[in-house]
């Protein structure tokens, strides 16, 4: 059972730190968030600016107007299901491990150990997908402003690691005001999602009708010879045009690794998390029609790869252009502030518990509150996940960044399911926290498991035919090394397992002193 250290005049406990000190630990990270502060990280790591820009090739090449039209809203349903599921278990076990302490508590050590390396994965590579997006987009912004930048691809690269380096540095030094940045970056989507669907609305000459938007469909993945009707393209292709809304709508863990800084955290995180998928879903829908509204040259669209800034630069004015380029890329690095605090307090509260190799250093935090080492180890392995990026596909599609967003979506998706799978198995055994789903939890549960599954399998798929291997045009810069990253750290992690960690990791470990400590607990 639970013990808790009781108040003092001098060490106070309200509410939260008192749970907290029932699920074993104590409050070392400052608790100043606001209910809106917890919401508004989830809604800007989802960030509508990000993915809807980043990522609107892959639904155009991989099913075209009708993946997006009719994908978003379907996908966006079920990972809103996701996250009603996850809002259950915050409310019952709101700390900073978030995902992997859920496995752990409603399941064993070993259900822990690998939803916190999965989850861990899963941040770092949404961080690294999310500033190598706003580094594209600074890139593009840069060679419109300036005659003389190229906008080549080691400029890219060299604006990912600036935008990285400084997201870091800002997540260190600004602990006083990060909880007010959240808060700015959702004005910021807000006004400048509302911004950029009035432009496509009103400056563009003409607009695309309701039947193409609506009924129009593309392949030009290279799969299939380019053929929208057969079985392949409703079962292979189209689900791959999916990965625009399953990554876009993703990130949404933040809520609960930030609820040891929220006020009010067993309700507050839960709320926040679940509004933060349903308001992006509404506002993502909306911004992508914009898109296709205005997206009347398909022709450039398509030489582009798909790339959204085609549509921007052959529909609108060069200011127009240049002002929804900024506004997405301010976006973006809103997002990826966001992305670096969330990876940042995972990799704390997993070392906290002494998972990761150098725990001691990880899990350190300075007199402000901050873990500054596990912010710079974690960006620093984002730095080092993204190298392949460095090679450009000979398709000319950004194949080795999709595969950082696959890396991202199957490694927090997989996280996801393990404690809504052990939440299931518990039944009427698991004792909920303020905001509950009842009933309900059993068909949303078996919902959320299966939709997980299924995208699973398909974002570990080659995207281009290039990347198949044994076919003549097979190139390793164009492989999807999606499955090799996560496969490749799953087979290290389950062999670090059953060679060692089964024998010390024992799950979260307490910080707080109780009466009496286990036998087999380690020192």
């Amino acid at each position: 059972m639970a013990t808790t250290v009781p108040a003092t005049a001098e060490h106070p406990m309200d509410d939260d730190a008192h749970r907290l000190a029932e699920l074993g630990y104590k409050q070392e990270l400052r608790r100043k968030w606001s209910g809106f502060s917890n919401f508004a990280i989830s809604f800007s790591i989802i960030s509508i600016l990000a993915g809807c820009f980043t990522t609107f090739g892959q639904a155009w090449n991989n099913g075209g107007p009708i993946a997006i039209s009719w994908g978003w809203p379907l996908i966006s349903i079920f990972i809103l299901i996701i996250g009603f599921c996850m809002s259950e278990l915050v409310s019952a076990y709101p700390t900073a491990g978030g995902i992997y302490w859920w496995a752990s508590k409603m399941g064993k050590p070993v259900h822990g150990w690998f939803t916190g390396w999965l989850n861990l994965i899963g941040l770092v590579a949404v961080t690294a997908s999310v500033d190598y997006g706003c580094a594209t987009f600074l890139n593009l912004t840069l060679s419109a402003l300036f005659e003389g930048w190229a906008g080549t691809l080691n400029q890219a690269f060299l604006l990912f690691v600036i935008i990285l380096t400084l997201h870091g540095i800002i997540n260190i030094f600004g602990h006083q005001i990060i909880d007010i940045l959240q808060n700015v970056s959702v004005w910021w989507h807000v006004v400048g999602a509302a911004a950029v669907v009035l432009i496509l609305v009103f400056v563009p000459d003409n607009h695309q009708s309701m039947q193409f938007v609506f009924t129009e469909k593309f392949n030009n993945s290279g799969f299939a010879g380019g053929d929208n009707n057969g079985l392949t393209f409703w079962f292979y292709i189209l689900p791959l045009g999916f990965l625009l809304t399953q990554y876009t709508i993703t990130g949404f863990d933040a809520c609960a690794h930030v609820s040891e800084e929220t006020r009010g955290a067993s309700t507050a995180a839960a709320k926040g998390l679940w509004r933060s998928i349903f308001y992006s879903a509404i506002g993502g829908w909306i911004l992508l029609l914009s898109f296709l509204f205005a997206a009347t040259n398909v022709d450039a669209v398509n030489e582009a790869g798909g790339f959204s800034g085609a549509i921007f630069e052959s529909a609108l004015t060069p200011f127009f252009f240049k002002a929804v380029i900024i506004i997405s890329t301010i976006g973006q690095f809103f997002c990826g502030m966001s992305c670096v605090t969330s990876m940042s307090r995972m990799t704390y509260a997993f070392s906290r518990d002494r998972a990761i190799p150098g725990w001691r250093m990880w899990s350190k935090v300075d007199r402000n509150g901050t873990p500054v080492n596990a912010i710079i180890g974690a960006t620093v392995a984002g730095l080092i996940l993204t190298l392949p990026a460095l090679y450009q596909s000979p398709a000319g599609i950004p194949v080795a960044f999709y595969a950082v967003v696959s890396v991202a979506v199957i490694g927090l998706y997989l996280a996801f399911l393990i404690p809504i799978a052990l939440r299931l198995r518990m039944g009427d055994r698991f004792v909920p926290g303020p905001w509950t789903l009842g009933r309900k939890y059993k068909v949303l549960g078996w919902i959320a498991v299966i939709e997980i599954a299924v995208i699973s399998l398909y974002f570990i798929m080659p995207i281009v035919p290039a990347g198949v291997p044994g076919n003549d045009d097979f190139s390793w810069s164009s492989v999807n090394y999606a499955p090799i990253a996560v496969g490749g750290l799953l087979l290290l992690v389950a062999v670090w397992w059953y060679a060692s960690a089964r024998k010390w990791f024992t799950g979260p470990r307490r910080t707080i002193d109780e009466p009496e400590v286990s036998a087999d607990q380690p020192a």
